[in-house]
């Protein structure tokens, strides 16, 4: 073949832009990488208890702090190690970097550790320190780790990338086994299931409480999102009665004519937020007493009151007492589930 001038040209660029391709690499799936531990997984704090955030520069003195973090710091709360899984998968399957594939491993196997034989999983592992240990839907903790798996699983969202048989095989075990915790643990009053716990004893599966203001309750926005999970796998009787009792108490216990908002103090003049009337609005409370369906209010002295206005400022402002999240699983998700759905007998 006789080499012309513009063949010779087209080589070389053809080259350069497979060599930069190679070379691509994602900035933040980058940093991910500093900040995973020894056990494969993510904290969602430094040593010194600052949370992590990868906008910051990595600074001769955070990466200090980030090798000074130890996996006692390993945990799946506030979004911790599925985030940096998503992230990953993410950027390999734009960049095909192994990197980012081999991290995004290490960090599912962290998870499939972590799991209890009984299907739950615990807040942080291998840290079992105050309630740490129980199974956490509390900040959706244990409907992360099953969506991840769930991707591993169905080969969906990037995620067939890693699935060898092996792990596939032990994320579909791992997902059979959390659905059955979830079961299990849904709240029976009388003959009727109704919704679930934030965290619930790691070997009794009995509801428990975790922080002072965080008392034994049902928990509103957790169960949304343990539904909107349920109605993504195969349809069976059990599944559905779940869903369906589920719904039918989110009908039951809304709060109407009312929303959640900043407000002045009455005495002191300070913000605070509070329940303030509005016919358009339709809100839920986050917790109701387990026993008896009354909005339930904690603070960090341990008491526990039906009345808000009896919580400290410091938690009226500090906490999501209140909000519409069944609203879109009611109006539109629910209702499209049920038209589509097909019973796995």
């Amino acid at each position: 073949m006789k080499c012309t001038r513009f063949s010779i040209l087209f080589c070389c660029l053809f080259g350069l832009s497979f060599l930069a391709f190679a070379q691509e690499k994602d900035s933040l799936a980058e940093k991910v990488l500093v900040y995973q531990l020894p056990n494969g997984a993510w904290g969602k704090q430094l040593v010194d208890k600052k949370a992590v955030n990868y906008a910051l520069p990595l600074t001769k003195e955070l990466l200090q702090k980030i090798k000074a973090t130890d996996e006692k710091h390993a945990t799946i709360d506030n979004g911790a190690t599925t985030r940096e899984i998503n992230i990953l998968i993410e950027a390999y399957t734009k960049t095909q970097h192994t990197d980012y594939l081999n991290a995004a491993r290490r960090g599912i196997e962290y998870l499939l550790e972590a799991q209890y034989e009984n299907g739950g999983f615990p807040q942080y592992y291998p840290n079992k320190s105050l309630y740490r240990a129980q199974i956490t839907y509390n900040d959706n903790a244990m409907i992360n780790v099953l969506t991840v798996l769930d991707n591993l699983a169905k080969e969906t969202a990037g995620f067939a990338a890693l699935a060898d048989d092996r792990l596939k095989e032990r994320a579909v075990d791992a997902v059979t086994r959390g659905i059955d915790c979830i079961l299990k643990t849904q709240i029976i009053q009388g003959d009727s299931l109704t919704i679930w716990a934030a965290q619930y004893n790691e070997k009794t599966l009995q509801p428990e409480q975790a922080r002072a203001f965080e008392p034994v309750s049902l928990s509103t926005s957790e169960s949304v999102n343990i539904v909107r999970f349920l109605m993504k796998q195969p349809v069976t009787p059990a599944i559905e009665r779940a869903i369906e009792a589920a719904v039918q108490w989110f009908e039951v216990h809304d709060l109407e004519g009312y929303r959640f908002d900043k407000t002045k103090h009455p005495k002191t003049g300070k913000t605070v937020r509070d329940l303030v009337p509005d016919s358009t609005s339709v809100i839920w409370s986050r917790f109701y007493d387990i026993a008896n369906n009354k909005p339930l209010f904690g603070d960090r002295d341990n008491s526990v009151t039906y009345d808000f206005s009896e919580i400290s400022d410091e938690r009226k402002n500090g906490y999501a007492w209140f909000g519409n999240w069944p609203i879109k699983l009611l109006e539109k998700e629910y209702p499209k589930w049920k038209e589509n759905k097909v019973i796995k007998k």
